[in-house]
């Protein structure tokens, strides 16, 4: 059985609109027969229906005679058995997420319709904990958020974040493992088609959220006719050649999307955690402080570090996922003005921290290769300094890849527009981890194959989180009946 446990998910409908009927998969359109054992799933707060299982793949796709992995994935199954249609994939973010949760947690805001359909299945990536995992055993220092997102120093050096992608990645090749040369997007696309065959399934619907619409999309340019219905909420940028840099430089346009909806927030009249009377002087404001900040840091009781400048930075790139976190930067913000600070959040355990940052670390490196040049980050970082100063050259410098032991072993994914036209992609218009920017580039490549509903709305994560009702709906009706809008479709 495997073990599920909290810590883990600390990381990480105009109906006027003429649709599109996709043909049905009836519920015997399956495969070869399941070869899964289920029983039941071990850890707090799941659904007492859900089941827990292990798929073994191979660790190494140009040896599938070789050593073999264990995915863990689990599943509750579907609430009506006479309509079911197949099984739902939920694909988490990251990379270093997991969705083994998943069946048990957002999976039950499905709507009845969507629940009766499916049987809801979550798996952790390879290289994740409880699968065959793997971790680079690194300092707890080098663990800090503002670390694993390369902040350079307060003068725009990047010579620590230099010293750290040089340590960090001797520490990987030291502790990681054979595994961690194996870990990338391709071979999570890879993975899920092999949970699809265990499952019994001849096509597999899929609903990837973040990092999960890369590999969502990766499976369906991989494997396009084992593709059902697939939803690909809050859009990554697809490039062939920067997939991974890219997804870290779309922060700086990010943040300018969603620091002005903010702003108009901590200036509203009644607000308890009002920062000045108008939006244009939150920014001034926050710039201040941060600059404050880098010269005289403040004790930050329970944090892993000093609260400094790039603490507030990073405070506010995790406080803009979701409107619902505003007052915990506000309320930073208002305390290091009077040169105090709140109690940390909770982190989680270190050895969830250790599994977390080196799956991330294995999938961007190994996706694609990053320069090894400390000028190039020096001259992007400058740039990227002078003309988003909220994000302080963070989305342009070094990160653990530029100083990576191992060369990728295959090229990125490409996303094309050949197969079957299956997919619908939600994209909040203001999202500051995946910008309606990216998004589109993803809408481009996918061509035909893909319709796309851009949502009115703020926050990472739009489908049945940070969305509307138009949006949900749209997704809900594509998920339990195929029909899709004939064209693109806008939900204010």
């Amino acid at each position: 059985m495997k073990q599920i446990t909290k810590s883990a998910t600390l990381i990480a409908a105009a109906s006027a609109v003429v649709f599109g009927l996709v043909t049905p998969l009836t519920a015997s359109a399956t495969g070869a027969p399941a070869s899964l054992k289920w029983t039941k799933c071990e850890g707090e707060g799941l659904d007492p229906r859900q089941q827990c299982a292990t798929v073994s793949v191979p660790m190494d796709y140009a040896d599938p005679g070789g050593r073999k992995i264990d995915i863990a994935v689990s599943r509750i199954p579907s609430e009506k058995p006479s309509v079911r249609r197949g099984a739902l994939l939920l694909i988490a973010g990251g990379p270093g997420g997991d969705s083994l949760r998943d069946p048990s947690g957002k999976g039950q805001k499905l709507p009845q319709e969507v629940r009766d359909a499916y049987d809801l299945i979550g798996f952790a990536p390879r290289g994740n904990a409880p699968s065959t995992s793997v971790s680079c055993k690194v300092e707890p220092d080098d663990l800090v958020r503002t670390k694993l997102r390369p902040w350079p120093a307060p003068d725009g050096s990047i010579a620590e974040n230099m010293a750290y992608a040089r340590r960090v990645s001797r520490a990987c090749a030291d502790n990681g493992g054979e595994l961690m040369k194996h870990i990338s997007t391709k071979n999570n696309a890879r993975d899920i088609d092999r949970i699809r065959a265990a499952l019994g399934e001849r096509k597999l619907s899929a609903w990837g959220v973040s990092y999960g619409t890369y590999v969502g999309a990766a499976f369906a340019e991989l494997f396009p006719h084992r593709t059902d219905r697939i939803v690909l909420d809050s859009n990554d940028n697809p490039d062939p050649v920067r997939a991974e840099r890219a997804w870290l430089q779309v922060f700086e346009v990010g943040v300018e999307d969603n620091f002005p909806e903010f702003a108009k927030w901590a200036s509203r009249p009644g607000d308890p955690y009002r920062l000045a009377d108008t939006a244009a002087e939150v920014r001034p404001l926050f710039l201040r402080l941060a600059a404050r900040l880098d010269r005289e840091p403040i004790p930050w009781p329970g944090a892993p570090a000093e609260l400094n400048g790039n603490m507030l930075r990073q405070t506010m790139l995790d406080s803009l996922y979701d409107t619902d976190n505003y007052p915990t930067l506000a309320k930073l913000i208002l305390a290091a003005q009077k040169g105090t600070a709140p109690p940390a959040p909770p982190s989680p355990p270190e050895a969830t921290l250790q599994n977390y940052a080196a799956v991330g670390a294995a999938t961007i490196c190994n996706d694609a290769a990053w320069p090894t040049s400390a000028g190039v980050y020096r001259k992007g970082v400058a740039e990227s300094r002078a003309k988003y100063p909220l994000t302080a050259g963070m989305p342009r410098n070094a990160m653990v890849c530029a100083a990576w032991p191992w060369r990728p072993k295959e090229a990125p994914v490409r996303v094309t527009d050949h197969g079957p036209s299956d997919i619908l992609l939600v994209q909040n218009e203001r999202d500051v981890a995946t910008p309606l920017s990216g998004a589109l580039k993803l809408r481009k490549a996918l061509g035909d194959r893909a319709v796309m509903v851009t949502v009115d709305s703020t926050g990472h994560g739009s489908y049945l989180r940070n969305g509307n009702a138009c949006g949900d709906e749209t997704v809900s009706r594509f998920l339990a009946t195929g029909e899709r809008p004939h064209k693109d479709l806008y939900c204010d």
